[in-house]
Order: C-alpha cells, then structure tokens, then sequence
C-alpha cells in the first residue's frame, strides 16, 4: 500500500485536475449556448433556401444547364475536413478522420493512388491527424475560427466555388460532424459541387406559385451563388456547435471521473492513516511491555 504522501500528493494533483475539467466544462457550456443558437437559426434559412432552389429547377419547363451543377467525370477531387483547433472533446476530430479515411478507400482510391485527390483543413487537430496517418494537407484554414464571421467564411467558399469554376476540381466533397445534441454528433460527408439539383419531375407545373423577376433560369443561376455561401457557413456552424457540445460532455464526464477518483484515494488514504495509527500503538504498548520486563 502507498504511503500516506504519495497518496495526498494524488489526491491534490487529481483535485486540481478536477477544477481545470471543471472550468474547461463551464466555458465550453456558455460558447455552446450560442453555438446552439447560431445553428437553430441557420438551419431554417438554409433549408428554405434550397427548397426554393428546388422548387424551381423542378419546374423548368426545359433542362437548363447551371454551371454550379455541371456534372463532370471525377478525375480531381477536393476533400475538405472540419474540426478544431484545440483537443480534450472526446472522438469529435478523430471520427473526421476516420470519415475522411473511409470515403477516400472507397469512392476515390483511384484518384488518391494517381495524386489527384487533395485535401483540405479546417481546424489544426485534423490537419495534425491527418498527417499522422499519411496523407498531406494541401491547405488549411485554421484561422478562421479565431476571427468567426459570415464574410470570412464566405471567402473560403468563393475560392472554392472558383476551383470547381474554373475546373481545377470536379468535385468537392465536405467532412464535418453535424449537430444533434450536446452529447451526440453525426459524421457527414456532403457534396458541396455540383450542387445536385432534381429532375424535371412536375411536368412545369409549380409546386409553390413564386413570383420571379425577370425569369426563372436567371433567378436560379444568382440565387445558387448565395445559397452555396450560406450552405457553407451553416457547415461551419455545424461544426463548431458540435465541437461545444463535444468538449462539454467530454470535461463533464472527466470531472464526474476525478470525483469518483477522489472517493477512492480518500478512502484509501483513510485506511492507510488508520494503518499507520494502529502500528504506532502497537509499538508503543510493545515498548511499554519491554520496559516492565
């Protein structure tokens, strides 16, 4: 059995083990907060957004091509995986790549093999992971989280949107974790372009009566632009809201553990003191036995 100060030395360096955790927990509850806000606001807009988009297309009354739709063979891919930047949240960066992982074996080994897949990150902890298991970050946009906004975010999509333009990928695929709740995160893998529009179902008949000025073909082909940027930022959020609620549930757990480690060291620092005691009176009554002898 340890001895009584290695066993309060434990109990201090877990004791303010548990006081970080704790800490850490608090901060992450109050920036999950308006994560958590942020999301629930987006979501609507986007969904709206694309049903419009949706809506529309579906209604055509002739297959329009819309250059943010063109559908090309995948030769070049772009991979983009979300995380953070900073650790302690559980499985959240490691299901990315894991994720990453698994859409790279089994939907573009090819292109991987000939050196025409890139990959790029958004957060430190994927690049980092990535790297570790082999593949290279071609370039990363881990500073985006230090200064959060629409207009920063939408300058990563439109460099995006001019690669698949300009046909220097043909597809671009997004890795991120969606919200669920604070304790649950979904991995997904979601194309980003061509945006996949639906076929011409309805027989140009309107699913909503819209009122569109000057026509349909030119509402949609401005609309898409704006769409794809909020789409993209809804992701963003996506991310960040379940990294929050990641990091929340993971110091949760942590200081729940260090407390019921606590418990433990305590009792067993009891014992031993009550060990320690018991063998000073017995050398004491032993001593007092030999002086009477």
């Amino acid at each position: 059995m340890a001895n009584l100060k290695d066993i309060r030395i434990r109990i201090n360096s877990v004791r303010t083990t548990r006081q970080v955790t704790s800490a850490m927990k608090m901060v992450s509850a109050a920036k999950f907060k308006k994560a958590q806000d942020d999301i629930t606001h987006i979501r609507p807009y986007v969904e709206r957004l694309a049903g419009i988009i949706y809506d529309l297309t579906s209604t055509l009354e002739e297959d329009i091509k819309f250059e943010w739709s063109e559908e090309r063979d995948p030769n070049k891919i772009l991979i983009v995986a979300f995380s953070s930047n900073r650790g302690l949240c559980g499985a959240f960066n490691t299901n990315v790549v894991k994720e990453t992982e698994k859409v790279i074996r089994s939907q573009f080994p090819a292109q991987f093999k000939n050196g025409d897949l890139d990959i790029f990150a958004v957060g430190k902890q994927v690049q980092k992971l990535l790297r570790t298991h082999g593949y290279s970050v071609k370039k990363d946009f881990n500073e985006i989280y230090s200064h959060l906004s629409f207009e920063a975010v939408v300058n990563i999509a439109n460099e995006l949107m001019h690669d698949f333009e300009s046909k220097k990928y043909d597809r671009i695929i997004l890795i991120y974790n969606e919200f669920v709740n604070a304790a649950l995160q979904m991995v997904q893998a979601e194309q980003f372009l061509p945006l996949q529009l639906p076929e011409l179902v309805n027989n140009g008949k309107s699913i909503t009566n819209y009122i569109i000025e000057p026509d349909k073909p030119t509402f949609i082909k401005t609309i898409i632009p704006k769409a794809l940027k909020t789409m993209f930022y809804r992701v963003i959020l996506e991310s960040l809201a379940s990294e929050h609620g990641a990091r929340m549930t993971s110091m949760h757990k942590a200081t729940d553990n260090a407390t019921d480690m606590l418990g433990d060291l305590q009792l067993m620092y009891n014992k031993a003191r009550q060990g320690a005691i018991t063998t000073e009176i017995l050398e004491i009554v032993g001593g007092a036995e030999a002086l009477k002898k």
